[in-house]
């Protein structure tokens, strides 16, 4: 890793995920009913529960709205929830000032070219390696993980091992 790579991660105080192709794989499930059902990956949760631990904040935001989302981050114990954001940059500038961080304190994780506005404010952006190419291009790290399935887990260890903080919080888990 670049030392500006480096710089970048270690300034990190929040992470912030999109949601489809990011926390899942991009699969949108309807059910007869009409009921939207969404796929997490555990070990994408529990890497952000560690990422937490480390003193790191998360936040969720996604430009769909979904009960789905509610209830898994509610579960994470993630508080910092904006869905239906149609602007995800003026979203971002909302969350960092109600923070009251600067950008570059901040990561973003996103899939496709609505999260380019973020990327371009934040201090840390990440695709996963199936975004569109314009997208992978603008993205400060990509992901050896497809989203979904293990990209977000991947994410919280690079900045926890680069904090200095993967060892101490591994060994608070619970045997």
């Amino acid at each position: 890793m670049s030392d500006e790579m480096i710089d970048r991660v270690q300034r990190l105080r929040l992470m912030v995920f999109d949601v489809d192709g990011v926390l899942t794989d991009g699969t949108l499930y309807f059910s007869e009913a009409g009921a939207e059902l969404k796929a997490f990956n555990s070990r994408d949760g529990h890497g952000i529960k560690m990422l937490r631990q480390s003193g790191v904040e998360v936040a969720i935001l996604s430009a769909r709205s979904s009960r789905a989302v509610e209830m898994r981050a509610a579960e994470l114990g993630i508080s910092l929830l904006q869905q239906g954001t149609a602007d995800k940059g003026a979203a971002f500038d909302d969350l960092v000032a109600r923070l009251r961080i600067p950008p570059a304190a901040a990561g973003y994780m996103g899939d496709d070219v609505v999260d380019l506005p973020v990327f371009a404010r934040c201090g840390f952006a990440v695709s996963v390696p199936e975004a569109p190419d314009m997208v992978r291009e603008r993205a400060h790290h990509v992901t050896r993980t497809p989203g979904g399935r293990g990209a977000v887990r991947e994410v919280c260890e690079l900045i926890m091992r680069t904090q200095g903080s993967l060892e101490r919080v591994v060994a608070r888990q619970p045997a």
